[in-house]
């Protein structure tokens, strides 16, 4: 039996996993490493991160992006973002050295069992480890709005859905969205010679600006000091103090993560858009259908929002949810037993442990506990050391002590006593 079963290979399993077994843990971790990049991202795309920001973590940092551009005659320089295709390729360099062999199948459930949990992946073999640490990214929790669910994939595909966008060749396509992946897909649409339209809620369009140098007037950085997650205080905390932000209030938490870091495109996408791409703002879809093999959609919002229109092909840019519902690789059992807050999301401690023994968690799905940094692969650092520091506590508390979870709402589920033999 293992000591830490990680399931996920992306930038926060490969930490996970490089971590534990700098600490002498018994560690397997499965997944196609950098999923998400290599096949969920059109080519053409960028970090929005800065360089220094997007780097996996190993305990030694050795392995930082920086280290692996110098070593392949590339950059990575604040103020320049990096290509997908480069960042994906250092994950890979990243997971042969940092973190023991990928196994790169599935995990298709995972279940309670004595003294641990049970793996099945997709081949159907059973692997045993004492802990697991859940590093889904972010593909179980696409979010799309109700009015397109139930057209087919013919007609309506979410924005992380897509290698390439070629298919769209010579075709009327509609995004949905107003944030950088739905802008940063419109103007790759529109380069290609794709008819293309943004729908966004929003009375306009919001855009970072280019990053001040990173050298600068004390003064300068004494106002708004450089952070992962971009600059100024507010930020700083939020990327530097993930620990602190846990200790806020769980309403303010809430708040913070529905509003901090909203949609808003890269100051380095905005002339492509600008300049190619037909924006529609103040538009909601309220319905759509199917008419003689194209997607129609009603809108409402302000005046200029008409009777409708068609389209050959919706691509839903609309984030993801990350909902305990949504962890269906879970027992169901197991997955009903972890507390959770009123939006659904699951509890975790200090040490990123669930409420239920032995189950810790990584990335968008702790966002609600730890803030707007697990969002982003900046996070992957704070939550890597973490992590293995619980683990570890967990090995040494045995089965039989339950984890107890702070106070987190009046919806709140807590695992049965007893419910499970471990």
């Amino acid at each position: 039996m293992y000591d830490l079963l990680v399931v996920g290979a992306g930038p926060y399993g490969l930490s996970i996993a490089s971590h534990a077994a700098g600490a002498g843990l018994d560690v397997r971790v499965f997944g196609r490493p950098m999923a998400s990049w290599r096949d969920h991202m059109p080519r053409g795309m960028f970090l929005k991160s800065e360089p220094w920001a997007s780097n996996l973590s190993d305990p030694r940092g050795r392995y930082g992006l920086a280290e692996y551009c110098a070593r392949n005659g590339t950059r990575a320089r604040h103020g320049e973002p990096v290509p997908v295709e480069t960042f994906a390729s250092y994950g890979l360099w990243f997971a042969r050295r940092a973190v023991p062999d990928v196994d790169e199948r599935m995990v298709t459930s995972v279940s309670a069992c004595p003294g641990g949990f049970e793996l099945i992946t997709e081949d159907g073999r059973s692997l045993r480890g004492r802990t697991v640490a859940l590093a889904v990214g972010v593909i179980p929790f696409i979010e799309i709005p109700a009015a397109l669910r139930g057209l087919g994939t013919e007609y309506v595909s979410h924005s992380s859905g897509h290698r390439d966008l070629d298919r769209f060749r010579g075709r009327d396509v509609t995004v949905i969205g107003g944030g950088q992946a739905a802008l940063e897909t419109a103007a790759l649409l529109a380069e290609q010679g794709t008819r293309v339209r943004v729908l966004a809620r929003s009375h306009q369009l919001n855009w970072n600006t280019v990053p001040p140098a990173w050298k600068r007037p004390w003064w300068e950085s004494a106002r708004a000091p450089h952070s992962g997650l971009g600059c100024g205080w507010r930020n700083w905390f939020y990327s530097e103090v993930p620990g602190g932000f846990r200790r806020l209030p769980e309403p303010t938490r809430a708040r913070i993560c529905a509003s901090a870091l909203g949609p808003a495109g890269a100051w380095w996408v905005r002339e492509r858009v600008e300049s190619r791409v037909e924006v529609l703002l103040d538009h909601e879809v309220s319905a759509a259908s199917v008419v003689a093999g194209r997607v129609r959609l009603t809108t409402v919002g302000g005046a200029s929002c008409g009777p409708g229109f068609e389209t050959d092909h919706v691509i839903a840019a609309t984030g993801f949810k990350a909902t305990s519902e949504r962890l269906r690789l879970l027992d169901p059992e197991l997955r009903e037993s972890l507390a959770v807050n009123a939006a659904d999301e699951p509890y975790a401690s200090a040490d990123f442990e669930s409420s239920y023994p032995g189950l810790f968690l990584a990335g968008l799905v702790t966002a609600s506990s730890f803030g707007p940094a697990m969002r982003f692969v900046h996070g992957a650092s704070f939550t890597a050391g973490r992590l293995v520091r619980g683990v570890r506590r967990s090995l040494r508390r045995g089965p039989a002590e339950p984890v107890v979870p702070a106070p987190f709402g009046e919806r709140e589920r807590r695992a049965p006593i007893g419910a499970v033999n471990r």
